[in-house]
């Protein structure tokens, strides 16, 4: 539907100083005034004194004030870089508190593990983990699979973690929200014993998992959660595990047997498209409302996310004109009314409980405008949607590296 950067601050003029108002000099009494006249009368006249001086001197001081903060700010970012660099990028001290568990996927390098551990705050920066894998000798070679971390672990402490064994959680996956079935077969096999071969086979016998009758695939039904499978189970049992574990979940949010197929389909597009917690419903909201012919004739939902997963690519929602205006693509929602054919991810209890409660509101539209903290615009109007999208090109234009 689509996702402008957060507006510049607003100048605030320094205040100016204003002169002190002149000083009424005391009265003298009115003897002292005649006398001090007498005594002047004899005298040449004095140059009467100015106060330029003090005035000088304070502009000076002003100037010099400036000057000193200008250059304090000026050096601010060469400063904090030398200090950076003599004492190190930002580290946790010591082996971290509670229990975070961080998976490791097949191909990944050190790049990507250090961004993963810095994501996840195990480790309080991607340069502490990356620098120190840098010095190793030989480089470690990392497992896929699930380990067993914490929060706030030093660098040395994280690396010494993922090389112990008994860290390594044996046949657990971890499986996000949003993750289409293609992905799930690939993290369960880099967690478990099974090879991806096997899971493939196991997935295509779509008619032994007790599917709707529209599903031809078990994409939708495998819920992400974390399991720990026993080394035993076979490839078809591990993915029942999954399903039996999506319907539980649907039965807990109250969907009968005969409304799972369109709840499904449904919080599937709002996992891919919403952001944040309290979107969900609106975004369900905004569907619902174009699956309206009153308020949306068209019926098309548009969702980019729907396209993009007719395409294959599972890991974006962004899309071409191009792939947006072929009609051969059977979740194209730009060109085919309706909710999508099937699901398009595998959902969880959020967006199968924002399928159920939509939020209220008469939005038509939606644009994440801040892809740092997933803010989302919701209109009604195209006058509305036109401005958030207005915003969204603005951020995108001082933030290039999403370009």
């Amino acid at each position: 539907m689509g996702p402008t950067p957060p507006s510049s601050a607003s100048y605030q003029p320094e205040p100016q100083l204003q002169p002190e108002p002149p000083r009424t000099p005391e009265r003298a009494p009115h003897t002292a005034r005649s006398q001090r006249r007498a005594q002047l009368a004899g005298l040449p006249p004095r140059e009467k004194k100015r106060r330029k001086g003090a005035w000088g001197c304070l502009i000076v001081l002003v100037v010099v004030l400036a000057l000193l903060a200008g250059g304090a700010f000026a050096f601010q970012g060469p400063i904090g870089a030398l200090i950076s660099k003599t004492q190190g990028p930002a580290d946790f001290q010591g082996s971290g508190t509670g229990v975070v568990t961080v998976m490791i996927h097949e191909g990944e390098n050190g790049e990507d593990i250090a961004n993963t551990l810095a994501k996840q705050k195990v480790v309080a920066s991607f340069d502490a983990f990356y620098s120190l894998l840098l010095k190793q000798s030989p480089a470690p070679i990392f497992q896929p699979g699930v380990y067993k971390l914490a929060n706030k672990m030093s660098a040395k402490s994280a690396l010494s973690a993922l090389m112990s064994p008994e860290n390594k959680l044996d046949q657990t996956v971890i499986v996000p929200e949003g993750t289409a079935e293609a992905d799930i077969l690939q993290l369960v096999s880099e967690g478990t014993s099974i090879p991806l071969a096997d899971l493939k086979a196991a997935a295509g016998e779509v008619s032994s998992y007790g599917l709707p009758p529209e599903a031809t695939k078990l994409e939708g039904f495998l819920f992400p959660a974390t399991y720990t499978f026993d080394p035993s189970m076979s490839a078809h049992d591990v993915l029942k595990t999954m399903v039996d574990r999506q319907f539980q979940a649907l039965d807990a949010a109250g969907v009968a047997p005969t409304d799972r197929w369109k709840t499904i389909v449904l919080a599937s597009l709002i996992q891919r498209e919403a952001g944040l917690k309290d979107d969900y419903y609106k975004v369900s909201r905004v569907f619902l409302n174009r699956l309206d012919p009153k308020q949306w004739s068209s019926g098309l939902l548009q969702s980019d996310a729907t396209v993009a997963y007719g395409t294959g690519n599972t890991h974006r929602v962004s899309t071409t004109d191009a792939e947006r205006a072929d009609a051969g693509n059977p979740y194209n929602t730009y060109v085919h009314p309706g909710l999508p054919i099937g699901p398009i991810s595998n959902p969880g209890d959020l967006a199968i409980d924002a399928a159920l409660h939509p939020a209220e509101g008469t939005w038509l539209y939606f644009v994440t405008w801040n892809l740092d903290t997933g803010e989302t615009i919701f209109s009604t109007t195209m006058e509305e949607h036109d401005a958030a999208v207005a915003k969204w090109l603005a951020w995108m234009h001082d933030h290039p590296e999403y370009g």
